[in-house]
C-alpha cells in the first residue's frame, strides 16, 4: 500500500499554478501553519517516509516549540508574551482578509487614543505650575501617639513635663498670686526676701530635703528615657570631690536624674557622699522655684558657693564627704548639642581645675553617652547669623537659649519634650589633686591634662557599647 502524500493539496505557488489551483492566501497558509504545529506531538520521527509531488525526499520537520513564546509564521517570529495574533476584518483587492499582529497592550492604545480624540475639539489651556498643597506636612510627618498608651508611661511623660515646664509653672503661680489682693501681704515680703536671700550659696545645704529627692515620681523621670548610672570604681567618703559632666545638652537631664533624685542609686553606688549638682545663680533669684531647687539640694555655680560647700559641713566639718558637680561645658557648650555627636567645650575651661587645687578635691570625669540625642537643634553650618546672635546674648546675659525642638506630649514629632533616648551617665576615675591655697599655672595644666585623658579614656572604652549610631568621634573644641 502506498504510503499517503504528505501535503495532497500543494501550497507552494509554482506548484498550485501547475495544476491550475488558485494561490492559498496569507491567513490560510498561516492557520495551516499554526494548525499544523499544535496538532504535532513531541515525538517527531527523524525522517518521513512519502511521496510528495516530485520524487524527492522531504527533510524532517522541525519539533515543536516547548515554549509558544516564539511561532514561525510565513518567515516572521511573534513573541505571545507581548503580542498576538489578529485577524482583521479588512480585506485587500482580492478579497482575502488581512493578518496583523496585536500587542497585548493594543486595547489600552485603542482607548487612549479615542480619549485623545475626544479632547481634539476643545481649547487648549495653557501650562499651570502649581505650589505644594496647604497641610501636606502635617498628614505626612507628625505621628501622633496612640490612645491605648500604657499608664506607666503616660505618667513618665507627666514628670518629664513637669520638669521641663517648672520654672514656668511656678513663676507663672507667683505672678496669679500677686493678681489677687488677698495675697499682698504674703508676695511682697517674699519678693524682697528673694533680693537679700543667700540660700544658694551660703553652703549650707539646710534646705535640703532627701525625701524630696526620693520620691518615686522621680524614677518614673529616670525611666522615661531611660537612664542609667555607672561608676568605674568607688570613690572613699574620707575625700573631697569635684564632678565635672559632660556634654551639657540642651537641660542636661542625665545630670539632673544621677546627681538631684535617688532614682539611679546614687548614694549606693557612693555611700557617703553628698553630692551638689550646681546651676545659675538666677535661679535662685526665681520666685518659688527658688524653694523648689534648694529642697531638692541644688545650690549655685558661683565661685563662693563652690568653696563654701567643699569647706563647711562634712564628717570633719571641713567639707570631707562632699562633692559638687559642675556641668563645665556650660551655656556655650549647648549650642554644639547635636544628635549623635560630642563637642566638649573645655579646651580653655581651667576654673574648675583651680577650684580643686584650692579645695583639695579630686577631680571625676562624668561623660554622659546619650544626652545630646535627647534634642535636635538648629545647624550652626546652615545658620551662621542665628549662631553670632546666641553668642552675644551668651555674652550679655550669662546664658542663651539654643534654638532646639523634639517630641510632643500627644504626638512624635513636634514639641519642647525630650525623645526617649538612652542615657548612660559613666563616672570615671577620680584625678588626684593636691591642695594648694594658690595654684600653680603648670600644676594647674597637668591637672587639666590628667582630666581630658581620663575623658578620652572613657570615650573610647564605652563609644561602641553606649553610642553605636555615632557620626564621629570626641571632639574638644575652644
Amino acid at each position: 500500500m502506498a504510503p499517503a502524500p504528505l501535503n495532497a493539496e500543494p501550497s507552494q505557488l509554482e506548484e498550485r499554478i501547475a495544476h491550475h489551483l488558485q494561490p492559498k492566501s496569507y491567513v490560510e497558509a498561516a492557520e495551516e501553519n499554526l494548525n499544523g504545529s499544535h496538532n504535532e506531538t513531541n515525538e517527531t520521527p527523524s525522517q518521513y517516509v512519502g511521496q510528495g509531488e516530485d520524487d524527492a525526499p522531504r527533510s524532517p520537520l522541525r519539533k515543536p516549540h516547548k515554549k509558544s513564546s516564539s511561532l514561525r509564521i510565513n518567515g516572521l517570529n511573534h513573541k505571545t508574551s507581548n503580542q498576538s495574533i489578529l485577524v482583521e476584518n479588512y480585506q485587500d483587492k482580492d478579497g482575502q482578509p488581512l493578518t496583523s499582529v496585536k500587542p497585548k497592550d493594543f486595547e489600552e492604545n485603542v482607548q487612549l487614543s479615542a480619549k485623545g480624540r475626544a479632547h481634539e475639539g476643545q481649547p487648549q489651556h495653557s501650562e499651570l505650575v502649581s505650589g505644594r498643597r496647604a497641610g501636606a506636612n502635617w498628614e505626612r510627618n507628625i505621628r501622633w501617639a496612640p490612645l491605648n498608651v500604657p499608664l506607666k508611661r503616660r505618667l513618665q511623660t507627666l514628670v518629664v513635663l513637669w520638669h521641663t515646664l517648672s520654672i514656668a509653672i511656678f513663676l507663672t503661680t507667683f505672678f496669679f498670686l500677686c493678681a489677687i489682693p488677698l495675697f499682698w501681704p504674703f508676695c511682697f515680703p517674699y519678693a524682697l526676701y528673694l533680693l537679700f536671700s543667700t540660700a544658694g550659696h551660703s553652703g549650707s545645704l539646710s534646705r535640703r530635703s532627701n525625701f524630696l529627692r526620693s520620691l518615686p515620681v522621680w524614677s518614673l523621670f529616670a525611666s522615661y528615657f531611660p537612664a542609667r548610672l555607672h561608676r568605674s570604681q568607688p570613690l572613699p567618703p574620707t575625700r573631697k570631690y569635684i564632678f565635672g559632666y559632660h556634654p551639657h545638652g540642651i537641660i542636661s537631664h542625665g545630670a539632673f536624674a544621677a546627681f538631684v533624685t535617688e532614682a539611679l542609686g546614687f548614694s549606693q553606688l557612693f555611700p557617703g557622699i553628698t553630692n551638689t549638682l550646681l546651676t545659675l545663680d538666677s535661679n535662685f533669684r526665681i520666685p518659688l522655684y527658688r524653694d523648689y531647687a534648694l529642697a531638692l539640694g541644688l545650690a549655685s555655680v558661683s565661685r563662693e558657693s563652690c568653696e563654701n560647700i567643699l569647706s563647711k559641713g562634712g564628717a570633719n566639718g571641713e567639707g570631707m564627704g562632699r562633692a559638687i558637680t559642675i556641668v563645665v561645658g556650660g551655656a556655650r557648650e549647648s549650642l554644639d548639642a547635636q544628635p549623635n555627636t560630642l563637642k566638649l567645650v573645655i579646651k580653655r575651661r581651667k576654673g574648675f581645675v583651680k577650684l580643686a587645687v584650692r579645695a583639695g578635691a579630686d577631680l571625676v570625669p562624668v561623660l554622659a553617652f546619650g544626652e545630646n540625642d535627647l534634642y535636635d537643634q538648629v545647624q550652626l553650618e546652615t545658620h551662621p547669623a542665628i549662631h553670632k546672635m546666641q553668642l552675644v546674648v551668651k555674652k550679655l546675659l550669662g546664658f542663651t537659649i539654643p534654638l532646639f525642638h523634639a517630641r510632643g506630649v500627644f504626638n512624635y514629632d513636634v514639641g519642647m519634650m525630650p525623645y526617649r533616648s538612652p542615657l548612660n551617665v559613666v563616672v570615671g576615675n577620680p584625678v588626684k589633686v593636691v591642695q594648694h591655697k594658690v595654684p600653680d599655672a603648670a600644676y594647674v595644666d597637668e591637672i587639666h591634662g590628667l582630666y581630658v585623658a581620663e575623658l578620652e579614656r572613657l570615650w573610647e572604652e564605652w563609644k561602641d557599647e553606649f553610642a553605636p549610631d555615632r557620626k564621629g568621634e570626641l571632639e574638644f573644641v575652644e
